[in-house]
């Protein structure tokens, strides 16, 4: 049976740069990966195929050789000079592909677990949520978190106190096993010590071996003034211990602002909406409205005021996070129209609209002349 061509084991075009084969074995490796596949053969098949050609492909060398020669340049005598057929010669073959590519699922570069068997603790999730007057004012607050602590018995080796970790047997302190499959070999966890390169023969009786134990901790976060809704804050170092030892991971606070009864938030600049009489809208008026600073503001409205419009009071709204500035404050005028009128409330009402004239409402005088211009255009 013909060996299938190596670019379109890889889907590549023939012309693809390093670039390009890198990150179609990159997402075929991951498809078709051993671990990620245990009970299908057609997987670890094709798997090897992938493998086999990404290796010439990535060898300027090989890879004009088999553009020459084809699959001929690796077969024993063959005219690519190769005798020893593929794989031989001085490439460090696919534990230096895979590590070079995915060093954190085969515990290669960037994920290689220290020595001793020391892993990183996970990072941790706080979510938070504060009322805008905290947001404004900042506060430092006191939270509980449940969370892995180093193990104060064995002091996180996992071992009981007076003995000592030992070196797998299995992988030799590696952490890593290999077996062999024809020319190539598949690199994988091992299995004994789940590649920690140790075991522990006499456990700690309070850690069970694991060298660290849940705790509820108790913590003090500074929330700063101005801060915003979705702020993230990490605490480093305050998150979960590290497996035997390792160092520990990271805390992060999400933060969400609790919706304010009154005030809208965008940025540092804060909305709220006050309603007024008609005939202050009319007539001009002030009214006194309290800021987030607990302070008293006047508001003066001017004769003639129409609903939406917005009066800025200058610096009366949040703090710009890490910085003495401060946004501004918008009144929002919404008019209330009056309601359960008395008979000499309507009478006047009446009154003042028979008084009324082009001049004292232009907006609807000038919206309904357009519309009566518009309806004779279409009886024309």
């Amino acid at each position: 049976m013909a060996k299938p061509d190596y670019y379109e084991t890889l889907g590549v075009a023939r012309g693809a740069d390093e670039k390009e084969l890198k990150s179609a074995f990159r997402k075929l490796a991951m498809k078709y990966h051993p671990d990620k596949n245990p009970d299908s053969s057609d997987a670890e098949h094709k798997f090897k195929e992938i493998n086999e050609a990404y290796e010439t492909l990535k060898d300027p060398n090989k890879r004009a050789a088999y553009d020459r020669f084809g699959h001929a340049a690796f077969e024993q005598g063959g005219p690519g000079g190769m005798g020893g057929g593929f794989g031989g010669g001085g490439g460090g073959g696919f534990s230096d592909i895979f590590e070079d590519i995915f060093g954190e699922m085969m515990g290669g570069r960037g994920g290689r677990r220290s020595s001793g068997g020391r892993e990183r603790g996970a990072d941790l999730r706080y979510n938070m949520e504060i009322t805008l007057e905290e947001a404004y004012t900042g506060k430092t607050a006191q939270i509980r978190v449940p969370t892995s602590i180093t193990c104060d018995v064995c002091s996180g080796s996992g071992a009981k106190p007076g003995t000592q970790p030992s070196t797998c047997a299995t992988c030799g302190g590696a952490g890593r096993v290999r077996a062999a499959q024809g020319f190539f070999s598949v690199e994988r966890t091992c299995p004994t010590c789940h590649g920690r390169g140790q075991t522990i023969t006499d456990p700690c009786t309070k850690c069970a071996g694991q060298g660290r134990v849940t705790e509820e901790r108790s913590l003090s976060v500074n929330i700063p003034s101005g801060i915003e809704d979705g702020t993230r804050i990490r605490l480093s170092g305050e998150g979960e211990a590290g497996m035997r030892g390792g160092p520990s991971g990271d805390l992060y606070i999400f933060l969400s602002v609790r919706p304010h009864t009154v005030f809208q938030r965008e940025g540092a600049d804060l909305y709220c909406s006050v309603p007024i009489s008609m005939t202050s809208a009319a007539l001009g008026g002030k009214f006194d409205i309290t800021t987030m600073d607990g302070a008293r503001s006047r508001v003066t409205v001017p004769e003639g005021t129409q609903p939406g419009k917005e009066l800025r009071l200058r610096g009366k709204g949040m703090p710009v996070l890490r910085s003495a500035q401060f946004g501004d404050l918008y009144v929002r005028i919404t008019i209330e129209t009056p309601q359960k009128l008395s008979k000499r409330q309507r009478e006047l009402l009446m009154e003042f609209q028979e008084l009324s004239s082009k001049e004292t409402s232009p907006e609807s005088t000038g919206f309904f002349s357009k519309m009566k211009g518009f309806f004779d255009t279409m009886s024309d």
